[in-house]
């Protein structure tokens, strides 16, 4: 059973216990937390996810009200490829094109709804390989 790994700030919790709920289904789910709607720093999350997915070669799932933290803080790990989504397509050209490896969502800017169906083509996206390798392997110089 493939692992996905979840963390989120308190923007995003509610999202991210929902998602939760959803891929315990089909996944085996490590939530790094948070684990309440009280405030917490998003940054500390970003590096838990980012250590996390690099330790285990897995993916993650990383989740802030807008996306754009956590995404940013994500980035600054060498390997790992996080990927601010916004829509389905997005979520396919991560994967097929960047082999993007954390997913990042904004809670406050895609509905529960939307969410669901971009982590859905996220995940059943795989990655084509070729001349996207070669350019995976410049960005990790």
């Amino acid at each position: 059973m493939e692992k996905i790994i979840l963390a989120s700030d308190h923007a995003a919790f509610e999202q991210k216990e929902k998602l939760k709920q959803i891929l315990e289904k089909t996944y085996e789910v490590v939530d790094l937390g948070t684990n309440s709607e009280e405030s917490v720093h998003y940054p500390l999350f970003g590096q838990l996810i980012a250590n996390k997915v690099l330790e285990s070669s897995g993916r993650g799932i990383a989740l802030c009200g807008s996306g754009i933290g956590i995404s940013i803080q994500v980035n600054r790990f060498k390997g790992v490829r996080g990927a601010l989504c916004r829509d389905e397509e997005d979520a396919k050209m991560s994967r097929l094109h960047n082999d993007s490896n954390i997913l990042c969502l904004g809670g406050r800017k895609n509905t529960m709804e939307e969410i669901e169906k971009i982590v859905d083509v996220w995940l059943n996206t795989e990655f084509e390989g070729g001349r996207h390798q070669t350019r995976i392997d410049m960005m990790d110089k």
